[in-house]
């Protein structure tokens, strides 16, 4: 993996983190106002022809005209699929409206599909590109801060089954990710806070120092600092890319990048998603902690300083009014789940991460009563 340097000093305007996969290897290019220029991004990897986009009705009134301008400017001729926007539409029947619109376009295995939007839009437009015609390509246009940083980048599609969140899917790597900060300045405050919270995992499964300068700038982040977000996002994005190459496809150190999501999917799903992804990670990654302090991994002053961090981004450390049990029982359909045993990301420090299959019953119980306080 090749990148330029993401720390946060310093004004950069673009940045390029390549993601090492052999022959499904691709960039993931960081660059204000790159949206405008999607042409000239686009035209290296496909010749000008026919392009599917797949975006939802919050994205498509806001950003979708700079979108197809830019494309028409290269010679693309495009065909826009708009799905209702939510967690809830992330299902079988929209999914076959997908299906229905590209292929009345009449795609070919070397039309490509543009994933427009959050991580719901990523999901399922990389399924539909996975599966129509037995695989098409696709590049990820993300439009939050939370698909920017972590959904976007690593191949992971798929849609929603009443039993759990993301059950059926398959990983399709994009043939690119371009990425334009830029236009985080539309989305609304909740969504911003709930990407923040990916940016927290990242830094605490694998960057102790990264961590301690978000505990600093957060609150650039919240004020929409372009400057500054470009290079979080690129760190966000670097780190990653270095868990997907050495690990494409979760049967190991990948798995580190669900810290907080065991607990987090659980209550996304006993909610009904009232709780968005990122208050639903924020709670999981505090709930997860405190089963690293319970099991004598982590200390108790770095568990307040991941709960002071998660404060000051806006989310959710508590007060949640579900019944426990349902919780844990929602575990147990987890795709986490081995040999019938919930694995937890616990972390052995700030910056390292573990898995634990041996966490008791009554820890998983207590570490989730905690988030009712």
């Amino acid at each position: 993996m090749s990148q330029t340097p993401s720390r946060y000093n310093g004004d950069m305007s673009e940045q390029t983190v390549r993601l090492e996969l052999g022959p499904q290897s691709y960039n993931i290019i960081v660059s204000p106002g790159l949206l405008s220029r999607i042409g000239s991004a686009l035209t290296p990897l496909f010749s000008p022809r026919k392009i599917g986009i797949i975006t939802d009705s919050t994205v498509g009134p806001l950003h979708l005209q700079t979108l197809q301008f830019g494309l028409q400017d290269a010679g693309f001729t495009s065909r826009v699929h708009v799905l209702p926007a939510g967690e809830s539409h992330k299902n079988l029947s929209d999914l076959q409206s997908c299906y229905d619109s590209m292929l009345k376009f009449g795609i070919e295995r070397t039309t490509p599909i543009i994933a427009f939007g959050g991580g719901v839009i990523g999901d399922m437009a990389g399924f539909v590109a996975a599966t129509v015609l037995r695989g098409v390509p696709f590049v990820q246009i993300p439009t939050t801060l939370l698909a920017m940083v972590d959904a976007s980048v690593g191949g992971k599609t798929g849609i929603n089954h009443a039993v759990g969140k993301n059950l059926i899917g398959v990983f399709h790597q994009p043939a690119a990710v371009l990425i334009d900060p830029g236009v985080l300045s539309t989305l609304p405050p909740r969504e911003l806070r709930g990407g923040l919270a990916e940016c927290i995992k990242h830094d605490l499964i694998a960057d102790a120092a990264g961590f301690a300068e978000l505990e600093k700038n957060i609150s650039r982040a919240l004020r929409l600092d372009i400057d500054y977000l470009t290079t979080l996002i690129a760190h966000n994005v670097s780190i990653k890319a270095k868990v997907v190459q050495a690990d494409p496809f979760e049967k190991g150190i990948r798995a580190h990048l669900n810290f907080g999501h065991t607990f987090g999917h659980a209550i996304e799903n006993v909610s009904h998603y009232a709780y968005s992804h990122g208050e639903s990670v924020a709670l999981g990654m505090m709930a997860a902690a405190y089963t690293s302090v319970q099991m004598k991994s982590l200390d108790e002053p770095s568990r307040l300083r991941i709960s002071k961090v998660i404060q000051q981004a806006g989310l959710p450390i508590g007060g949640v009014k579900l019944d426990p049990q349902k919780i844990v029982d929602a575990m147990l359909f987890d795709k986490k789940v081995s040999a019938g045993k919930v694995r937890f990301v616990l972390l052995d420090g700030i910056g390292k991460a573990v898995i634990r299959s041996d966490v008791p019953a009554e820890i998983v119980r207590a570490a989730v009563e905690s988030l009712m306080d």
